[in-house]
């Protein structure tokens, strides 16, 4: 299969994973920084670099789950054994949790709008770059993303926002294509077609 043969067969077959179905191996330290030096290959108008990452790793991971539970606690008590159960493990599902935090903000040159996608992208890049050292991975923001009370907690800064939390992991779930948009449903074509 040639170089690009084998990129556009990962792209039609690319699936994200869900978080519950990861396990144990994670990248080790020296593949994550490669995934992440990767994945900041993304779009950056201005080379501004509006973002920057967050690694969630080891027994934190559980920590930060059991905070978690207790700000959602605060605010809807009557939560399930299931729910209570659900927030304990948000962050221990996969071996691997990478928040990527956008920084956008006024500039007098580039667009905050423009700022924001290029974490976007950084995310999806994430989850190639993942792949692409053999993991597993899935972008989710989840409640705790938008809610700013939990922002300490997760060592995100005020005046940032989250982009999405990408989890990274194994998994000996088979991958199972889902349904795809149809491409007549989602092209509008402005001049003449060849």
């Amino acid at each position: 299969m040639t170089e690009n043969s084998a990129l556009k067969h990962y792209l039609a077959t690319r699936r994200s994973i869900p978080a519950y179905q990861m396990r144990e191996p994670g990248p080790k330290k020296a593949e994550l920084e490669e995934i992440l030096r990767l994945a900041s290959r993304v779009p950056d108008h201005g080379k501004l670099a509006p973002w920057r990452f967050v690694v969630y790793r080891g027994a934190e991971r559980a920590r930060i789950g059991e905070e978690l539970l207790a700000l959602r606690l605060a605010v809807e008590p009557g939560l399930s054994a299931e729910l209570i159960d659900v927030e304990r493990t948000r962050f221990t599902r996969a071996p691997t949790v990478v928040a990527v935090v956008s920084k956008a903000g006024p500039h007098v040159k580039i667009p905050e709008w423009e700022q924001v996608m290029s974490a976007g992208a950084l995310c999806l890049n994430l989850l190639f770059a993942a792949n692409a050292m053999g993991y597993v991975a899935n972008w989710l923001t989840e409640w705790f993303a938008f809610d700013e009370r939990a922002y300490p907690l997760l060592g995100i800064h005020p005046g940032e926002r989250v982009a999405g939390f990408i989890h990274i992991g194994s998994t000996d779930f088979p991958v199972v294509e889902r349904p795809r948009p149809d491409i007549a449903e989602t092209v509008t074509w402005v001049g003449e077609a060849e």
